[in-house]
């Protein structure tokens, strides 16, 4: 059987004019900024303006994801479009996708199948300029940081204490590590130097974590930049950048309206990777749609372990936000790959392998009624090439276990395949009320909160900490900032540190080699095992295979 690609269904929608999406989430036209027919910016006025209560918020996270996929962001638009069909008034609210990713492995992230947010392209690619904006705020931070220093550095910045970088929204190795000011004294002072992919940068996470103007230039002046030659740090405010800074980022802080295929209001905005960074859309595009609508469905990226993780120990503690329901979305493929089988032989059924990576969604389903206390739903997301016994194995062992399971088949069927899932969330909403717990308080010593987080969620038996990462946190609660929470960058591919140790690891310890704080975002920044800020393209970029017509037509984006 034959079946379309994503792109080519996007391309098959009839897009309401965004006009209509904006007037179906009870948005009056007044905040809606228009970029072309099918997206807008939406003013952040409304969320103080408007007189509609807060909706019930349900997340949609994943077991540890695999190269075989999960389609967390698949399953989290069928499940609002799901919604809409049994009658209850929905919003979604998304990350924008990395032009790194796009590119590299993973190529499209606007959802597949019959379960997509709309102009595919659009918000693969450009869609309203945010990741630019980003991207230049902090290169002009970058570019004032190195003017000061070759003005008479009146700070006395230690060029060798520099710990701001400059980004592209690209996955390029090449710029990990360069020496720049090269060409003698005109040209700058020598120095090492690197880039981070723009969706890792800390301009990212202000940005999706500000809820105001104010708040963003605040913010911003907080960053920390490096350190002068006495020890001290150096902040954006001292250099004079933030007001700069704001000005490139105020159309940005706006959050973006689309559509999914079947017309359901999606809030796409800000886009940090989970591993790397905190791994959640914006703040204010996730209150937004709580005012919107009666339902809101967001999505934290990569497994729980990580995107759920820092979506509910920093997002919700900083945001004051609480999630009514947790969706964790597990397929076959993936279980059966963590139970062993390899890639090529998906496709065939085998159920002592899928039995076998089993522990992996019982581990993630523990952290969320366990650790979080929140009520949740496991959505096994059915592939083409599953079979029925693959799936009345998987579902008939999470009931026996006492796992709530519900089949989806979005990616086929759209809304109608997460019918079922929606019902279950309603019913979640209604009669289960969680006791929302974070995995650690903010009064624990950093040291404590990073090994809660390893030995409480990751399963692991404590943590490593290299002599240079325990000077840096040392460093770090003697200036105060004791009390901010942990963002751990790892692998999404396992629990552990290690990528190769898949299912559910036990007796393994984590590596901390590296801890700086994100002062801006509010967070601080634990570096583990060989996790990279600065992806590289695979041996066969998804690039190679996209391409455009003499019409302006799009292809192989997925």
């Amino acid at each position: 059987m034959a079946y379309l690609s994503d792109i080519e269904i996007a391309q098959k929608c009839d897009m309401k004019p965004i006009s209509e999406i904006a007037e179906a989430a009870h948005i009056d036209e007044k905040y809606v900024e228009q970029y072309g027919k099918y997206k807008a910016k939406i003013d952040l006025s409304l969320i103080k303006e408007t007189d509609r209560k807060n909706g019930k918020l349900i997340l949609v996270t994943a077991i540890t994801p695999t190269p075989a996929g999960e389609g967390k962001t698949t399953t989290t638009i069928g499940l609002a479009d799901g919604l809409k069909r049994i009658g209850k008034s929905v919003t979604v609210a998304l990350r924008e996708p990395s032009l790194g990713p796009v590119f590299g492995v993973k190529g499209g992230a606007a959802g597949g199948g019959y379960a997509q947010v709309v102009p595919m392209e659009d918000i693969n690619l450009h869609f309203t300029g945010d990741f630019h904006a980003i991207g230049a705020a902090n290169n002009l931070l970058a570019a004032m940081l190195d003017n000061h220093i070759q003005q008479g550095n009146a700070l006395r910045i230690d060029p060798r204490r520099i710990t701001w970088k400059r980004c592209v929204d690209m996955n390029d190795r090449q710029l990990r590590f360069i020496v720049d000011g090269l060409g003698g004294k005109a040209n700058g002072t020598p120095r090492e130097d690197g880039f981070d992919i723009t969706v890792a940068s800390e301009i990212m996470a202000v940005l999706c974590l500000s809820d105001s103007i104010t708040d963003l230039k605040d913010r911003l002046s907080r960053i920390i930049v490096g350190y002068d030659y006495d020890d001290n740090p150096v902040t954006c405010g001292q250099l004079k950048a933030s007001g700069a800074m704001a000005a490139l980022l105020k159309d940005a802080l706006k959050p973006n309206l689309a559509q999914t295929l079947e017309g359901t209001p999606a809030f796409v905005h800000g886009g940090p990777f989970a591993n790397i960074a905190h791994g959640c859309n914006s703040v204010t595009a996730t209150k937004m749609a709580l005012k919107m609508g009666d339902y809101t469905v967001t999505e934290a990226g990569f497994g729980a372990d990580l995107g759920a993780e820092k979506f509910l120990d920093i997002k919700c503690r900083m945001a004051g936000l609480t999630p009514d329901a947790v969706v964790i979305v597990a397929t076959v493929r993936a279980l059966k790959m963590h139970g062993g089988m390899d890639k090529s032989e998906l496709s065939n059924e085998d159920i002592s392998a899928l039995e076998k990576g089993v522990p992996n969604l019982l581990r993630h389903v523990s952290n969320i009624k366990n650790v979080y206390k929140l009520p949740c739903v496991v959505a096994v997301n059915r592939f083409p090439t599953d079979t029925d016994k693959e799936i009345d194995f998987i579902i008939g062992k999470c009931r026996e276990l006492g796992v709530n399971t519900v089949l989806s088949t979005v990616w086929a069927e759209g809304g109608k395949g997460g019918e079922a899932l929606a019902r279950e969330v309603v019913r979640l909403c209604d009669e289960e009320k969680g006791d929302f717990t974070f995995s650690y308080s903010d009064e624990m010593p950093i040291k404590e909160k990073i090994n809660a987080v390893v030995t409480k969620v990751y399963g692991g038996e404590g943590t490593v900490f290299t002599p240079e990462a325990s000077k840096q946190i040392a460093k770090l609660e003697s200036l105060g900032f004791g009390s901010a929470p942990v963002c751990i960058a790892k692998t999404q591919y396992s629990f552990s540190d290690d990528p190769k140790k898949l299912g559910a690891p036990e007796g393994f310890k984590v590596t901390v080699r590296n801890v700086k704080v994100s002062a801006g975002a509010g967070f601080i920044v634990v570096l583990t095992g060989d996790i990279m800020t600065m992806p590289g393209l695979p041996k066969s970029p998804a690039a190679e295979r996209i391409d455009v017509d003499e019409n302006g037509r799009i292809s192989g984006l997925f």
